[in-house]
């Protein structure tokens, strides 16, 4: 239902694609409500079980935008309301949160660029002062930087002594556990060569950026402002696009 900010639409589109999720969408000139009502008809025909409704961004001091989107959670009824907030507008983020929530009702709130300085301080304050739970960490722009919100380990992100659990976890979805028997055996017996280095590469690649993973490691955070993902990324592209140029032998 974001019928106003350029290309949001086609955005969508986009990412459904890429990972096979239906998006309902109508012309930018009809309005929010009647779009949310043609898309839960078409999802129930479909027997879709979850439907989500993107609205546009908006400032809490804009009567009418308020307006459309109370009557939109009037129509749709949701199980879920959910405001995204900006972690790196500070403490404003916490009178945005206590504003939304006040008159249209939130049951959880999105912090997103939570990769950045912001550290998590407006996390605690939104917490404490709407009492709104944090569901969602944005930490990224790509679909598998979207995190659930775990108060400890955010805590312990903080604090500077990194998040094991979320590293693990991240590790045994992403990496192929017999691929990485093979190149422990590999290395034992003197047979791991460039192409299984490239495989290795590729591996942790999947699991983010080099910055972001030295931040999930105790000790090694202070070191994630050294490792800027746009050089990380670079770095890696070089190294494999060598390697790939090799002839075997």
């Amino acid at each position: 239902a974001d019928t106003r900010r350029p290309a949001a639409i086609e955005q969508l589109k986009v990412l459904g694609e890429q990972h096979d999720i239906p998006v309902y969408s109508e012309d930018a000139n009809a309005a929010s409500t009647t779009i949310c009502q043609h898309a839960l008809k078409q999802a129930k025909e479909r027997g879709s079980t979850w439907v989500i409704v993107d609205t546009q961004g908006r400032l809490h001091i804009d009567e009418a935008m308020m307006k459309e989107l109370a009557d939109i959670k009037s129509l749709v009824q949701p199980s879920e309301v959910l405001l995204t907030v900006d972690a790196m507008i500070g403490q404003d983020a916490v009178r945005v949160a206590q504003e939304f929530h006040s008159r249209i009702g939130l049951t959880g709130l999105i912090l997103t660029k939570m990769d950045g300085d912001a550290r998590g301080g407006a996390a605690l304050s939104i917490r404490f002062v709407t009492g709104v739970p944090i569901k969602y960490l944005g930490t990224g722009e790509k679909m598998d930087a979207l995190e659930v919100f775990y108060p400890d380990r955010l805590a312990s992100r903080i604090l500077g002594m990194g998040d094991m659990l979320t590293f693990i976890e991240r590790a045994e979805t992403t990496l192929d556990q017999q691929q990485a028997k093979n190149l422990e055996r590999k290395m034992r017996t003197g047979d791991f060569d460039l192409e299984d280095l490239l495989s290795q590469m590729r591996q942790i690649h999947r699991m983010g950026s080099l910055g972001r993973l030295a931040e999930m490691i105790p000790g090694f955070s202070k070191f994630a402002p050294y490792l800027p993902d746009v050089e990380g990324e670079k770095q890696l592209k070089k190294i494999e696009a060598i390697i790939l140029s090799m002839t075997y032998e």
